[in-house]
């Protein structure tokens, strides 16, 4: 046996949610292209987990199943009132998704019909705690969800208490489709790994949650941002970069493992960074991001990921920066259930093996001879 480290190209299992080919992102078959120009993310979320998109009726029963799902516990929220203000929201999430098992009679249930209605559940779950522990610690109440309104509505809302603009409606909810699924990716693989052992579907989205909250993987765009700001002005860029570059210092948002010409998401954030920018009368931050690709496509032959342009898209909507990543959980829960239930559906534990590098034919020494 021969180790292959981070497990690059290895084939670790078959899958039909979505495909990765010769640079094209495809849910269930459909190009990303597609899905972000014409359908809401509730529409790719039913295409995860079904399989297809919906009809009209269907669509209309996940809606309201959403609506209906969205509160949480006031056990949850009375636990996050005692949580330390300054916690990291990737904890705090990780944390209350685990809680909200206690509170679920059907949370060891694996069977199918009782995973795809947990999957729902946290499916709208998920925004209300995130937007609840934004405004708790800020020393306001959490905000109820509204009924019947699509997940990136009642998310912005949430957090404010006032109605979002229809531009910010729809950037975030074009990027929830963007970031919903990404073949066999780190997190998918541990929520994966999780369930495998026949665990229940809350232990798999919070070993998805521990994974997605590493810099490496979902935290990489709150990285990006905290460059751009240290940037600050335009001016700054060439300096700030050329000075990474010279130093061979990573340069977060930039490059990808299975992408070698380019993230096909990324294009669609720029595009809404730039429209965003348009809106709130200042370019600043798109123009800086620019200048940054500019400069580093240019001189390393890297293209932008999708962490990088949804820095400047999540700021532009006025969204903290440390809920960057929790709202990449938002998105990616419909990811991470749709391949929960495929595991479930052909499952075998997943245990592969370890290349041994250590010392062999060592004996057993008595302690007084130590």
């Amino acid at each position: 046996m021969t180790a292959t480290k981070g497990l690059e190209g290895i084939v670790a299992a078959t899958s039909s949610i979505s495909s990765i080919n010769d640079g094209v992102l495809a849910y269930r078959g459909i190009n990303i292209d597609e899905l972000a120009e014409c359908a809401s993310y509730e529409e790719t979320a039913y295409l995860l987990w079904y399989g297809k998109l919906p009809t009209k009726s269907q669509l209309l029963t996940l809606q309201e199943q959403l609506s209906e799902y969205a509160a949480v516990p006031q056990e949850i929220l009375e636990q996050m009132k005692l949580f330390p203000t300054d916690a990291n929201t990737m904890a705090v999430l990780r944390t209350t998704v685990s809680a909200l098992a206690l509170y679920d009679e059907t949370a060891n249930d694996i069977s199918r019909e009782s995973n795809q209605k947990k999957s729902i559940k946290l499916q709208s779950q998920i925004p209300t705690l995130i937007a609840a522990f934004a405004r708790i610690r800020e020393g306001k109440e959490p905000v109820a969800p509204l009924k019947g309104v699509s997940i990136a509505h009642n998310f912005l809302y949430m957090l404010t208490g006032e109605e979002p603009d229809e531009v910010a409606i729809r950037a975030l909810d074009q990027a929830l489709v963007l970031h919903a699924d990404h073949e066999l990716n780190a997190s998918t693989f541990s929520a994966r790994v999780t369930i495998a052992t026949l665990s229940d579907i809350y232990s798999g989205v919070t070993s998805a949650l521990g994974t997605l909250k590493g810099p490496l993987h979902g935290g990489a765009n709150e990285a990006v941002m905290q460059m751009l700001s240290e940037i600050g002005t335009l001016e700054q860029v060439e300096p700030y970069i050329q000075n990474k570059l010279n130093n061979r210092d990573k340069i977060m948002g930039f490059g990808h493992r299975v992408y070698k010409n380019g993230d096909p998401r990324a294009k669609h954030l720029q595009k809404m960074s730039y429209q965003l920018s348009q809106l709130k009368n200042d370019s600043t931050l798109y123009d800086i991001s620019v200048k940054v690709e500019e400069l580093v496509t240019g001189q390393k032959g890297l293209r932008p990921n999708v962490d990088f342009y949804s820095a400047s898209v999540y700021t532009l909507l006025e969204i903290p920066r440390d809920l960057f990543t929790p709202i990449f959980a938002i998105s990616r829960l419909s990811g991470w259930t749709a391949h929960i239930l495929e595991q479930l559906d052909d499952n075998r534990i997943i245990r592969p093996r370890a290349e041994y590098t250590g010392a062999n034919n060592q004996q057993y020494i008595p302690i007084e001879l130590r």
